[in-house]
């Protein structure tokens, strides 16, 4: 077990006492039965920016706090306990593909917008109904972007989506050449269909070879995160 500074565990504490009293499960349960395409609660999103989380792992310089990963951690498993849809995850994950391999001009561009909750990014990676990177089909000529992902995270509502091709991650904005269509799913969360037809794509330079294996274990550990609060929860309600 991890030994916390003392603002880890008040970030911790914030946390939870804020997804206690501000968003319980029977808040899920209203964005659930209002079966909106973004599945969440844009107003609490945007409390959760308020309170620095969508900058956790953003540098100050980028208009982030730079707590790093164990604090974010610590704030999805809070989350993950009153099942609080948010796109934080997502958006914490593409900004670490942007952190590990983007340039300063694309840092200074899209990290300061994503740390102050206005811009909601994704990865976009895989384009079958399993978790399988290494087939990708998506491919880039002239920088423009072809290919269609499934099972896109907070897909219906993200600005921007960190996308994997055959030759590396490109950074792709909603709009031109990018048509999204919704999936309906159990859990009711956000997850789409996105196609790229020819969409304008800027590469991920930096980062080498490992970049988007490092990217995804950034994303399963946040994934981990919220499935150990949800696990954590439901061990105490059943005692």
């Amino acid at each position: 077990m991890a030994v916390l500074n003392e603002e880890q565990t008040m970030l911790r504490d914030m946390a939870r006492e804020w997804a206690t009293n501000e968003s319980p499960v029977t808040a899920w349960r209203k964005v659930r039965d209002a079966n909106e395409p973004a599945g969440y609660d844009a107003a609490a999103y945007e409390t959760m920016a308020q309170m620095g989380w969508t900058g956790i792992i953003i540098p100050e310089a980028h208009g982030g706090s730079d707590f790093g990963w164990l604090s974010l951690g610590l704030v999805i498993e809070e989350l993950g306990k009153t099942m609080t849809a948010s796109p934080i995850a997502a958006a914490s994950a593409a900004a670490s593909a942007i952190l590990l391999g983007g340039s300063e001009a694309q840092q200074a561009k899209y990290l300061p917008r994503i740390a102050s909750g206005e811009l909601i990014a994704t990865l976009a990676v895989d384009e079958g109904p399993r978790h399988d990177p290494a087939s990708i089909a998506a491919s880039v000529k002239d920088g423009k972007l072809t290919g269609t992902k499934a099972f896109v995270a907070e897909g219906d509502t993200a600005g921007l989506f960190v996308v994997a091709a055959t030759d590396g991650l490109y950074l792709v904005e909603a709009g031109e050449g990018v048509a999204v269509s919704r999936r309906h799913l159990v859990d009711f969360r956000s997850h789409a269909e996105v196609s790229f037809d020819g969409a304008p794509a800027d590469k991920l330079e930096a980062g080498g070879e490992g970049l988007r294996d490092a990217v995804l274990d950034r994303a399963a550990v946040l994934a981990a995160a919220e499935m150990l609060g949800m696990a954590g929860q439901a061990f105490d309600t059943t005692l």
